[in-house]
């Protein structure tokens, strides 16, 4: 007997669409294979998913990556990238690959097995390695998103944020991922096939959403499954999004608000574990296959479909159509047909949204931006019945509260004797007294003896310092508190990490003392600076380790003309004009 599963004729019915690559993939062992294998797994080597890694292999393991069985090896990545293929021939357009550290790597071969874990180190699967190799990760991100600018989130994650090797091979699955969230709504593609065939839906329009939806998004909706005489899938990614995203909590409440407002047994909603990439073109295949898998026979894609938007520049990253004309190409090869949709706005005498290019001449048209209604709810201000559903705007108010009423971090950068730390006393005195928030101060010589006293002053150390410092920064923050964070915090990068992993929980403000390097010096009360420059201490900033002055910085102090007190309160001034300490503070 297999002690693997392959696939189960039982959701595959005749009258739904097959799985890309004519079987539905599923990885689980047996009982008894698994015993045996949880019992030999003391002797392998392990690896703690990421986040990422979590969202790829359970969509390997239910079948929803399907044919795919495991992690891609060397040679279907290397044709994935440059072909959207793989070895075989059969399209697909996204690398899944597994990334591993170079010190894991090293010990790896093929025929060795590697355990995966969850982040609480439970063994999810075991991966039988077939390929070990170093990927150049520049020529994945021309060919895959075609662009190496890391102000595209896929390039950037790809570039700064993943291990340095590749391991490929076959997956076995001892169980499954774990959620606690919404469980009647986490279907396999099993499951949900099944729930289609019990139901006679043989035609299914998917919409892939990362966003609330709101009038505009339910009218499209229905549009295009009256449309195609289809039933219609609303399946919201609820794995990894763009950062900023409104989180998935809120937005499946807003779903689920939104629902009863489709035709009676017409309607469904079902969550998507997936990492998105934002890889746009390639990105819309992807997701066309990945709805095959789950019996869906229709795809929505409407303008710049998975796009991340623009550069500092402005230039798009994909053309709004580009995805559209990707997915249109292989269409046949899917059998999965594309629903285009243009952008819907709203026609005030009509009261109802038409698409773009039907509103007719002379009619006045309303829309409400994504960026708009952020600032809207941000200043707490009316958002029309309109634009939303007023069931739909009290579940985005009650998570994204006016920014009076957010948690906040501010972040101090610059070298050391600049007045970080003065300043910073400062501004939490002066937040106490305006009060409303609980304030806590996380100054960099604090947290270097009560949080990482262990750790030196090499650059891994360094930024490892500033990760826990960012850490417990956004848990204040996320539980709407001020923290005021004073470290040296030399680089750029970490720096970026830090506002990465605020910025979706609360308010995040970069000030940069910029205090010229001799009068620091001049300053120095410990005779730091000369013990340096006599090399004395080594790796000290601004001396025999550098100094990376942020771009992006919402304040820059130099305090050679300005008192703590007068910095101090530039920085509540700005707090001000943000919104962030207002009329209804204390």
């Amino acid at each position: 007997m297999n002690p693997v599963r392959v696939g189960s004729s039982a959701v595959l019915s005749d009258y739904l669409i097959s799985p890309h690559g004519g079987v539905l993939v599923d990885l689980f062992a047996n009982e008894d294979y698994q015993a045996e294998l949880k019992a030999a797994s003391r002797d392998w080597p392990s690896h703690d998913l990421t986040a990422r890694q979590q969202c790829d292999l359970e969509l390997v393991i239910s079948g929803g990556f399907s044919p795919l069985t495991g992690f891609l090896g060397q040679k279907d990545y290397e044709r994935v990238c440059s072909e959207m293929r793989l070895a075989d021939g059969t399209l697909w357009p996204i690398p899944i690959t597994l990334d591993v550290p170079e010190s894991l790597a090293t010990t790896l071969r093929p025929g060795s097995k590697l355990a995966l874990r969850d982040e609480e180190g439970v063994m999810i699967a075991v991966l039988a390695v077939e390929d070990v190799w170093c990927p150049d990760r520049t020529v994945e991100a021309s060919t895959v998103f075609g662009t190496t600018n890391e102000e595209h989130p896929g390039v950037a994650h790809l570039l700064s944020r993943t291990a340095s090797h590749y391991v490929g091979g076959r997956v076995t699955a001892l169980q499954p991922l774990t959620h606690y969230d919404y469980k009647q709504l986490r279907h396999t593609p099993a499951e949900l096939r099944s729930e289609f065939a019990k139901l006679g839906w043989t035609k299914v329009v998917a919409f892939q959403t990362r966003n609330p939806m709101h009038r505009a998004h339910q009218e499209l909706t229905f549009r295009a499954s009256k449309d195609v005489e289809a039933n219609l899938l609303i399946h919201p990614v609820v794995g990894l999004t763009k950062p900023g995203d409104v989180d998935h909590y809120t937005r499946v409440r807003c779903y689920q608000a939104l629902l009863h407002r489709y035709p009676s047994q017409t309607a469904m909603l079902s969550l998507l574990p997936l990492a998105m990439r934002m890889g746009g073109p390639r990105e819309a295949v992807w997701h066309a296959i990945i709805r095959k898998n789950y019996g869906c026979t229709h795809l929505i894609v409407g303008r710049d479909h998975a796009g991340p938007g623009s550069d500092s520049n402005g230039n798009a990253f994909y053309g709004p159509y580009d995805a559209q004309e990707l997915l249109h190409t292989h269409e046949e090869e899917l059998s999965v047909t594309m629903v285009p949709f243009k952008m819907m706005v709203y026609v005030e005498d009509l009261d109802s949204y038409v698409p773009v290019d039907e509103v007719p001449d002379g009619k006045r048209t309303l829309n409400i931006s994504g960026t708009e209604l952020r600032e809207r709810l941000a200043e707490g201000k009316d958002i029309p019945e309109w634009f939303t559903f007023s069931d739909v705007a009290q579940e985005l108010r009650r998570s994204h509260p006016p920014r009076q009423q957010q948690g906040l971090t501010v972040f101090f950068t610059g070298l050391s004797g600049s007045g970080k730390s003065t300043i910073a006393n400062a501004l939490l005195v002066k937040l106490l007294e305006v009060g409303g928030r609980s304030v806590t101060l996380l100054d960099g010589d604090l947290v270097r003896k009560n949080l990482s006293s262990e750790l030196g002053f090499s650059k891994e150390h360094r930024d490892l310092n500033i990760r826990r410092i960012g850490y417990v920064a956004s848990e204040i923050t996320k539980n709407g508190g001020v923290a005021v964070c004073a470290p040296i915090a030399p680089y750029d990068a970490v720096r970026k990490d830090v506002r990465r992993d605020v910025a979706p929980v609360g308010g995040f403000m970069l000030v940069h003392v910029d205090t010229p390097l001799e009068v620091c010096e001049e300053r120095d009360r410990k005779g730091l600076y000369a013990k340096a420059r006599a090399g004395i201490i080594k790796e000290f900033t601004g001396i025999s380790d550098p100094y990376e002055e942020p771009a992006d910085a919402e304040i820059t102090i130099d305090t050679t003309s300005l008192t703590p007190e007068e910095a101090a309160q530039q920085i509540i001034l700005h707090l001000e004009r943000e919104g962030y300490i207002g009329s209804d503070e204390g």
